[in-house]
């Protein structure tokens, strides 16, 4: 009994460091680095050099003509800004859609066969003749700083990513998926500390930017684009930096359904991206990055999904060996937590089908869907059976 004691803590404090653990960690770095550390950098706000908005679309005609003016409306010198986008597979007339922009500038690159989302991108980068390039997806717009904030950012020769904000617009009739807004907000500020400590670990594909010199071109089969790019600029010794003002906006997925699809395909990325970026698992040679690479985000895309069925399981284990209604010991009453969780997800599951919003319910019910997400990630991955293509999950009206 022992034995299953030290393993259920071990595995106790694994899944807790992952998800808030690390996140107190980080807290006590970051004010301990502000205390001792030497002074931040100051931003060049003159530095103004070209930059590229790139978009791999496929089949986005219902958001080119708002995504296309939203690059002419941001706060940024417009003869500065270059738009280029590459529309491979696209058959709804997203292509033909952008050719009336083609005299204010815009760059259209289209090929029939559909590629995936990097097959795009890595064609589409030999088009890119501006030192920065800032990719985005077609379905979000920027907020209008936000290119000259993540330029801002590059002023430092020690900066070779940015990585913007992923904001979730959701309204009050918005359902479980509206938590996946919160998510955010948590992860938005692990990214701010992230950042001040040394790097982001991993950029958000909904906007992102590279110096264009650092790109280098990604296996066809890669699922996370954004991560794989994104840390290979850091592992050449560049960091990656944040700020939460350059965002972008899409809405919460239409519900949980919708989520766990996109969900499961960054899952099996997840366990893609830790394979084919393993020499970064090397603290001795990447130091503090892989310090905050394991922390933040291996340890979720591996371990603690796991971890938490077999918790269940040895706290019961435990707990009906210490006797199920004694309730001076504590197996008991976590075990009867862990009852109560899963219960509040189901209940939340059941709400979510029937429409009906309470939103203390839905966190954890969004907690146990990113961890099952996960398992089916790995699962799908190591089966080979997630396509490099994007099956698009329906987004909130």
């Amino acid at each position: 009994m022992l034995s299953l004691k030290i393993i259920f803590w071990i595995l106790f404090f694994l899944v807790f460091y992952a998800y808030l653990g690390y996140g107190i960690l980080l807290y006590f770095l970051v004010k301990i680095k502000r205390t001792f550390g030497t002074k931040k950098q100051t931003e060049n706000t003159d530095y103004e050099p070209e930059v590229t908005l790139f978009v791999a679309a496929y089949n986005e005609k219902d958001y080119v003509d708002a995504k296309v003016k939203n690059g002419f409306s941001l706060a940024y010198p417009q003869s500065k800004i270059k738009q280029v986008w590459v529309t491979d597979g696209s058959d709804d007339g997203t292509p033909d859609l952008l050719q009336k922009y083609q005299d204010k500038g815009v760059e259209v690159y289209h090929e029939n066969i559909r590629g995936g989302k990097i097959g795009a991108m890595n064609r589409g980068m030999q088009f890119v003749k501006t030192p920065i390039v800032i990719f985005s997806d077609g379905n979000t717009t920027l907020g209008e700083e936000s290119v000259q904030r993540i330029v801002n950012l590059f002023s430092n020769p020690k900066v070779g990513c940015v990585s913007g904000e992923k904001r979730i617009f959701s309204k009050e009739k918005d359902t479980a998926a509206g938590t996946e807004g919160i998510y955010w907000k948590y992860e938005s500020t692990l990214k701010k500390w992230d950042a001040e400590l040394y790097s982001v670990v991993g950029a958000a594909g909904e906007l992102f930017a590279i110096r264009t010199e650092l790109f280098q071109e990604v296996e066809k089969d890669t699922l996370l684009d954004d991560f794989i790019i994104s840390l290979r600029v850091a592992m050449k010794g560049y960091t990656i930096q944040y700020d939460p003002e350059a965002y972008a906006i899409e809405t919460a997925s239409a519900n949980v359904k919708e989520e766990l699809k996109r969900k499961v395909r960054i899952a099996a990325g997840g366990i893609q991206s830790i394979i084919r970026l393993s020499p970064l698992l090397n603290i001795f040679k990447y130091g503090t990055l892989s310090f905050q690479y394991i922390s933040h985000r291996v340890l979720r895309w591996t371990v603690a999904p796991i971890a938490l069925p077999l918790i269940f399981i040895l706290n019961g284990l435990i707990a009906y060996a210490e006797g199920i209604t004694n309730f001076n010991c504590l197996y008991v009453w976590l075990f009867y937590a862990q009852i109560l969780f899963y219960i509040l997800a189901s209940t939340g599951w059941y709400l979510e089908n029937k429409s009906i919003k309470v939103k203390a319910l839905f966190v954890p019910y969004y907690f146990f869907i990113m961890n099952y997400a996960v398992l089916m990630g790995i699962r799908r991955y190591f089966k080979g059976s997630q396509t490099v293509n994007w099956e698009r999950a329906k987004r909130g009206s």
